[in-house]
C-alpha cells in the first residue's frame, strides 16, 4: 500500500514530528511503501532516525533562507482567507510560495493514503485532495484548544475526510459532536519502546521536558517549585527543551532566588538516561494533545505530578495509582503534590511500577498494528467501527 505523510516540518524537532516518524517507519518496516512529504527544510539531516525505505521529498527548500513572495505579506494574509487561516499556530509558515506548494502537491495525487498532520494541511486536503485518495487527517491537539476561526473551518471541511484520527477520548468525543457523521477513530500515538530502564528512586531530580513555550506552563512549574525549594532543599528541577521564552524563564528562575535549584539544559539526545536518573516527572501544561514525554517518563518507573488540563493527562493517568492530577494552572496544588511525593519514597516506587504498567499501553507493537487495520479498513471500503480505544 502506498502510505503519504504530510508534514509541515519533517527535519524539526517535536513531540509530533517523532511520532509521525515513528509511525512512518512501521508502516515501512511493515512493508508499505511509505512517502514522507515535508512542506518545508530547513536544516541538512533529519532529528530523528529514519527508516532507509523511506522516501523523502521536500515542496519548499528553506535552507538558504525564505523566499520572497510575490505579493506582500499583509496582503497575502488579507486576500487569501484561501485556506490556511490566521489563527492556525503555524500559520507563519503558510507564506503565499509554501500554500501554493502545499494546495499543487495534494492535488496532484491519484491514489493510495495520504496522512497530514495539523489542522493547516487537514484544510488543504480537505479542499485540494482527489477523492480518489485515501484521505486521513491526522489530529494531534484536542479541538477546544484551537481557536474559533480553526473550529469552524474544522466543521466546516473535515466532513470531505474519509477519516479523522485523534489521540484520547476525549478528543473523539468532540469531534463526534461536531461531525457526528465523519468517522472519528481513536489512536494514541506510541512511545518508541516500553522495555526502558526503570528509575531507581535515588536521585533527588525532578524533571521536565518539551518545548519552551507558554503551552507547555514551564513558568508555573518554576514558580511551584520555588515553594518546593525550602522543604527540600535537596532537590533539583531540570526542564530540558528549548524555545522562545527560554530567556523569560531564565529571568524567573533568577526572580525566584532558584538558579542553584533549577536549571535548563536545552535539547538533550539523551533524554531516556535523564528520564531514568530522575525521581518524578512534571507536566505544567496549560493545555496537552497527547503528552508522550510524560507517557515515555512514565516507561522508566517515574510517577507524574500534572495538571488536569484538558486534554490528555487524565486521558492516561490514574489519580493516586501512577500520578497525581491536580486542577489546571494551581501553583499551590501542584507544589503540594511534588512535596507530597518528594517526602515519599514508598508512594514514588509503588506509584511508578503503576506507570509501567499503563505505559505498556502505547507500545508500539500494541499501536502501529491499529494504523494498518484503519488503512486496509480504508482501502477496503468497509465501514469504519464506531468504538473506543482504551488503556485501561
Amino acid at each position: 500500500m502506498k502510505i503519504r505523510y504530510l508534514m509541515l516540518h519533517a527535519y524539526g524537532m517535536g513531540g509530533s514530528i517523532r511520532t509521525v516518524v515513528n509511525q512512518a517507519n512501521a508502516m515501512a518496516a511493515a512493508g508499505h511503501d511509505v512517502e514522507l512529504v515535508s512542506l518545508v527544510r530547513r536544516r541538512d539531516t533529519p532529528q530523528f532516525t529514519l527508516d532507509p525505505r523511506i522516501t523523502v521529498t521536500t515542496l519548499v527548500d528553506q535552507r538558504a533562507g525564505r523566499q520572497p513572495d510575490s505579493v506582500a505579506r499583509k496582503a497575502w494574509r488579507r486576500v487569501r482567507g484561501k485556506i490556511v487561516p490566521r489563527g492556525e499556530f503555524a500559520a507563519d509558515y503558510f507564506t503565499e510560495r509554501v500554500e501554493w506548494a502545499a494546495m499543487e502537491y495534494v492535488s496532484s495525487l491519484r491514489d493510495g493514503v495520504l496522512v497530514t498532520t495539523r489542522p493547516a494541511l487537514n484544510l488543504i486536503s480537505a479542499r485540494r485532495t482527489p477523492k480518489s485518495v485515501i484521505r486521513v487527517a491526522q489530529e494531534h491537539m484536542n479541538l477546544s484548544a484551537y481557536p474559533d476561526v480553526i473550529r469552524r473551518e474544522i466543521a466546516r471541511h473535515y466532513d470531505r475526510f474519509d477519516a479523522i484520527t485523534v489521540l484520547t477520548r476525549t478528543n473523539r468525543l468532540e469531534y463526534r459532536r461536531l461531525l457526528p457523521s465523519t468517522p472519528t477513530v481513536q489512536i494514541p500515538n506510541a512511545v518508541h519502546r516500553v522495555d526502558q530502564e526503570p528509575s531507581l528512586q535515588v536521585n533527588p531530580v525532578v524533571v521536565a521536558a518539551g518545548r519552551l513555550v507558554p503551552q507547555k506552563g514551564f513558568d508555573l512549574l518554576v514558580k511551584a517549585f520555588a515553594q518546593v525549594v525550602p522543604e527540600h532543599p535537596e532537590w533539583r528541577l531540570r526542564i530540558f527543551g528549548t524555545g522562545a521564552r527560554e530567556r523569560q524563564l531564565v529571568g524567573l528562575v533568577e526572580q525566584y532566588g532558584l538558579g542553584e535549584h533549577v536549571s535548563m539544559p536545552g535539547r538533550t539526545d539523551r533524554l531516556d538516561r535523564e528520564l531514568a536518573n530522575a525521581s518524578v516527572y512534571a507536566l505544567s501544561s496549560r493545555f496537552e494533545g497527547l503528552p508522550m514525554v510524560m507517557i515515555e517518563a512514565m516507561t522508566h518507573a517515574l510517577p507524574v505530578v500534572a495538571f488536569d488540563c484538558p486534554t490528555g493527562p487524565g486521558d492516561v493517568l490514574t489519580d493516586g495509582v501512577d500520578g497525581v492530577l491536580v486542577p489546571p494552572r494551581d501553583v499551590d496544588a501542584l507544589a503540594a503534590a511534588l512535596n507530597r511525593l518528594i517526602a515519599d519514597r514508598e508512594l514514588r516506587v509503588r506509584m511508578g511500577k503503576a506507570a509501567v504498567r499503563t505505559s505498556r499501553a502505547y507500545g508500539p507493537e500494541q499501536v502501529m498494528p491499529l494504523w494498518e487495520d484503519l488503512f486496509a479498513e480504508l482501502a477496503a471500503g468497509e465501514r469504519i467501527v464506531d468504538n473506543f480505544w482504551s488503556a485501561r
